[in-house]
């Protein structure tokens, strides 16, 4: 398949999604989306999808294949990625689920996380550079004063600067209570950092006349560990006199070299060589953390659009190539003559194919079903409706942030294994977006983080009331699949593991009460593979319920019918892994914890 004839998704899949799964057109009964329509949603997902295909997709490949290079000047993107960047904001990426009051479109979160998708499948690295700058303005919007907004926000949002997200250090990592870069008050008002950060994706770019890096730092005599950390606008060229912009003496110093989603700028950051970086406090002094996990939870939901999408469209590469690639003849076949078959017609291909199809379109779901949540949690015109969709968006989120990661890297490494040797070159660009999904189960916290998270703060958040929250709308979900003629077994599978789970989750916590931590969360990782595997068959259900509700009313088609199927593969081959997983966390199976350094 040709880059140009690449869907990058299903148009027909969206639909069905957004339409008769979550019934996107709902939300403009929110008086926050009051003044759309889904004729407006439709417009600006449309708008996004045929500028993907155009102009996105086929500056993919060059910029893969040209990455951007540390000049004594600083770092010099791709010169698409520059021409993209301005087109992107005209398009209105930087702004589209931001309030009317800063320049935003206003629209739900459901709706521009759909867009992204199409965006994000065409070209990961261009868009990043607008998604970053998204983040750190609405970061300033939520937590900065005046001045930070109207010095940094502003032109952040009209796309004149970029923005970053500075957290990690070299010795640190992502445990940032120990992060070194340090902030000294002066009495002009802002702060003096010096220190150094690494892996600061989009740091450095030329795209842009400045960059706003939202940096966490240590202020002098601050508590140690996490309680002690703060937050600071750090501009790349700060104000000066009449309104002039000077260099802030922090300075791109090397440039990292990541295998994939080559095409977006991953630099190491130097503060304070020359003793003059300024920076100016967003939010609370010690308060930096909390202020930044609002970019980070908005950073993890991103990223698993971006597994999701990466895994979506080497999918349909995948598809095209298995329907135009003849070769071999069916086991029953014994006539040699007889010209080959499209590889589709093997078993086994299928097979490979349905599992991407499970893998992609349940990423695709869980993705949107977190930016739906959100968008209820956010925006429900009552408190206590609110506080049961946080709930609920809390335990999606790490699910939201892995699933797509972790299985849509197997869906990819599938796509290759069905090219068969022509995958494994870099002449099929299955590889490239092999390499690209990786990086996703390591940013914006690992998998071990994001188990970390579920089982020791969110699933337990409410002293067990977040799982009610999940356990009432599974129950809801039942009812109307049963409702529509759905396979009974399926309810009755879905309603054993979500019970199971949560036996295990009361079983765990009552470890941790006891003051057992290290027994709550030695198997966090088996722990999150088993959620999120409940909630992707939950997920898969909604669609065949809603598949089945479209069939027995006589308007529904082969779409429908493949979704039917996909949920009876995955409830067939994925959700009987649930009780072994839960079984591993509940017995705290201890070959690994009792592991010694010396035994490897």
């Amino acid at each position: 398949m040709s880059q140009s004839s690449n869907p990058l998704l299903n148009d027909a899949d969206m639909d069905f999604l957004l339409r008769e799964v979550f019934d996107v057109g709902a939300l403009t009964a929110l008086p926050h989306f009051a003044e759309h329509s889904p004729e407006t949603f439709d417009m600006y997902v449309s708008t996004a999808r045929r500028f993907a295909r155009e102009a996105l997709f086929p500056a993919y490949e060059p910029m893969d294949r040209a990455p951007p290079e540390l000049t004594p000047t600083g770092v010099q993107v791709h010169p698409l990625a520059k021409a993209l960047f301005p087109q992107l904001v005209e398009l209105g990426v930087l702004t589209a689920e931001r309030s009317e009051a800063v320049g935003g479109f206003q629209l739900p979160w459901t709706v521009t996380t759909a867009a992204n998708l199409y965006l994000m499948a065409a070209n990961l690295a261009a868009v990043g550079y607008v998604a970053l700058t998204s983040g750190a303005a609405h970061l300033i919007e939520v937590f900065g004063d005046d001045f930070l907004k109207r010095t940094f926000m502003a032109p952040m949002y009209a796309g004149e600067w970029g923005g970053t997200m500075a957290l990690t250090e070299p010795d640190a990592g992502s445990s940032l209570g120990d992060l070194r870069t340090t902030a000294t008050p002066t009495e002009a008002g802002h702060y003096l950092l010096r220190g150094s950060k690494i892996y600061i994706s989009g740091g450095g770019q030329d795209i842009t006349e400045n960059i706003v890096h939202l940096t966490l730092a240590r202020i002098d005599g601050a508590p140690a560990g996490v309680k002690g950390v703060s937050l600071f606008a750090v501009p790349a060229k700060r104000p000066g006199p009449e309104g002039a912009l000077v260099p802030n003496d922090v300075v791109a110093t090397q440039l990292i070299h990541k295998i994939g989603t080559r095409g977006l700028a991953s630099v190491g950051l130097t503060y304070g060589e020359a003793g003059d970086c300024h920076g100016w406090l967003v939010g609370p002094a010690n308060r930096g953390l909390a202020c930044m996990f609002q970019m980070m939870n908005e950073a993890r939901i991103l990223v698993g659009a971006e597994g999701a999408a990466t895994a979506a469209v080497a999918y349909q590469e995948a598809l095209a190539y298995a329907k135009e690639r003849p070769q071999g003849r069916p086991v029953s076949e014994r006539d040699p003559t007889t010209d080959p078959v499209p590889i589709i017609a093997h078993a086994d291909v299928r097979r490979m194919l349905l599992r991407q199809k499970a893998i992609v379109e349940g990423a695709v779901a869980v993705v949107l079903k977190t930016a739906h949540t959100a968008d209820l949690a956010q925006h429900s015109p009552d408190a206590d409706t609110r506080q049961r969709w946080d709930l609920l968006l809390g335990m999606l989120t790490p699910v939201c942030k892995t699933f797509p990661a972790e299985r849509g890297f197997e869906a990819n490494t599938l796509a290759i294994q069905v090219h068969g040797g022509y995958g494994y070159t870099s002449e099929y660009p299955v590889e490239s977006w092999w390499r690209d999904q990786k990086l996703n189960s390591i940013h914006e916290g690992t998998t071990g983080i994001q188990g970390l998270d579920l089982l020791g703060r969110k699933v337990l958040a409410g002293g067990g009331a977040a799982l009610r929250v999940l356990g009432d709308e599974i129950t809801a979900s039942v009812g109307r699949a049963q409702a529509a003629g759905v396979d009974p077994t399926w309810l009755q599978q879905l309603g054993d593991a979500a019970q199971r789970t949560a036996r295990t989750t009361q079983i765990l916590g009552a470890k941790a009460q006891s003051g057992d931590v290290a027994g709550l969360l030695l198997h966090s990782a088996d722990y999150l593979e088993a959620f999120s595997t409940v909630i992707i068959a939950w997920l898969w259900l909604d669609m065949a319920t809603a598949a089945q509700r479209a069939l027995s009313a006589g308007r529904g088609g082969d779409l429908h019918r493949g979704k039917l199927q996909a949920a009876r593969y995955y409830f067939a081959t994925e959700l009987p892994k649930v009780p072994h997983l839960l079984a591993l966390c509940e017995s705290g199976e201890p070959s690994y914890d009792d592991m010694q350094p010396a035994w490897f």
